[in-house]
């Protein structure tokens, strides 16, 4: 699993839709084991505050807050995090949440 940098990530996360979700983790459990976020900074249109970019087994995928248009609550109190990518996700999002609950 690789993090990708903003360069990186805008090139290949066109056309990704949701394909699951991680639940049970906080933003700083997030932060605390995949890194800092690869846009820690809220999208054009606010309905994502946080979002990271993974390459996995050759596939792209993301974890992100999905409209709640608040960094604080994204922050502070989400449990629940979208997973999108271009293909199934089952595996990515085993292998996330199996470093999560180290």
């Amino acid at each position: 699993m690789k993090l990708l940098n903003e360069t990186d990530a805008l090139a290949v996360i066109g056309g990704s839709s949701l394909k699951g979700e991680i639940g049970g983790f906080t933003y700083s459990r997030l932060v605390e084991v995949l890194g800092e976020p690869t846009f820690p900074e809220a999208s054009d249109d606010g309905k994502v505050q946080k979002e990271w970019v993974f390459t996995y087994e050759g596939n792209v995928f993301t974890i992100y807050d999905w409209k709640t248009y608040d960094e604080e609550y994204t922050t502070t109190r989400l449990y629940s995090w979208n997973v999108g990518g271009h293909s199934a996700a089952y595996d990515f999002i085993l292998a996330v949440t199996e470093k999560l609950e180290q």
